[in-house]
């Protein structure tokens, strides 16, 4: 079976307001313009998700329900989990290994080292670094969301906003 994941970081956030836990930080100016267009472009490529799955740390639920309402997925259906936020490899595959089997298409919003980490795992991709609000498609030939292993998704496309865009 053909499934679909689709890896967005965290869309620019802001420094400002030092007195912030790392996980209140919200989006800044950059990135209030990028999320939304990131979600334009995979509208006009027509990708749709069956689920949103994301880190509840501000700057990515904002990112993932900005992206949402460009491709027209109800914000209100996103899933937040917690599991993500400063996750690295391990805990990124148990929460993929947890999507529901009905779920064809999905993405996941996260942050970095491990979201890149992730990216290179599943698709043997060496890339140094996913840059903010950064969107990763890869798609597998597999039955089950936990039979994704060490190599086993196909780079279907990187995208990020200062990449060179035509529609």
């Amino acid at each position: 079976m053909f499934r679909s994941l689709v890896l967005v970081r965290h869309a620019k956030s802001s420094w400002e307001g030092s007195n912030l836990l790392d996980f209140d930080r919200p989006l800044n100016k950059r990135g209030f313009e990028n999320a939304p267009m990131m979600g334009q472009r995979l509208a006009s490529n027509k990708y749709s998700a069956d689920s949103i799955i994301s880190s509840p740390a501000v700057r990515a639920i904002t990112t993932a329900e900005m992206i949402a309402s460009e491709i027209g997925f109800d914000k209100n259906h996103i899933r937040q989990e917690p599991a993500i936020y400063e996750a690295g490899i391990s805990a990124l595959l148990y929460v993929i290994a947890n999507i529901d089997e009905n779920d064809q298409y999905v993405m996941l919003v996260g942050h970095n080292p491990g979201i890149t980490y992730l990216c290179n795992y599943i698709c043997d991709f060496k890339l140094e670094n996913m840059p903010t609000c950064s969107v990763v498609q890869i798609k597998f030939s597999i039955r089950s969301w936990r039979d994704i292993s060490k190599h086993s998704g196909e780079l279907i496309d990187f995208d990020y906003p200062k990449k060179k865009y035509q529609n």
